[in-house]
């Protein structure tokens, strides 16, 4: 909400956003709500999971011999620790994945996605990236997909610091 001008930084007070500022973020966050909205009907109703597994299954299939640490995988998939182990559950109850005990380290676990894991990606693989194409890049020019790409890096670099002590979704 734009209350006050942008050029009024007094001390302690907020720098507000600009009204093109707050158009911008405004179909951002419509954008970004639509389409991950958009994403998990298409994957619930054409593979019974929600999206956030399904990326976890393709996290898991693209990495060496299928498997991660659990640690690694919530990193990657951006998701606190506790959520990563409910949705490795569920997906250990469909067959898709299993863990495994790291044998060097007697806390760790490894994530495994199985045969029939990888048969659910293959199966529905193709719809989902018929749904990412209609929501995004059938929209865009090669351009604007460029463009998209350099911002979303920079915005995500930018949140994502390195330093210890960092309060960050897999390490909570």
């Amino acid at each position: 909400m734009n209350t006050a001008p942008a050029s009024s930084a007094a001390a302690g007070e907020p720098r507000w956003l600009t009204d093109e500022e707050q158009r911008v973020w405004l179909a951002y966050v419509d954008a970004t709500t639509l389409l991950e909205d958009h994403l998990d009907r298409q994957l619930q109703r054409d593979a019974g999971m929600p999206h956030v597994y399904y990326g976890l299954l393709v996290k898991l299939a693209e990495a060496p011999h299928r498997r991660l640490r659990m640690t690694e995988l919530a990193k990657d998939a951006k998701i606190t620790r506790s959520r990563l182990s409910h949705a490795v559950a569920r997906l250990e109850r469909n067959g898709w994945v299993r863990r495994e005990d790291c044998p060097s380290d007697k806390r760790g676990q490894f994530a495994v996605l199985t045969d029939e894991g990888m048969e659910v990606l293959r199966r529905h693989a193709p719809g989902h990236v018929n749904a990412v194409r209609q929501a995004v890049f059938d929209r865009l020019t090669p351009e604007q997909q460029k463009s998209l790409g350099e911002i979303m890096g920079i915005v995500a670099e930018g949140l994502q610091p390195s330093e210890a002590g960092a309060d960050l979704p897999w390490l909570r």
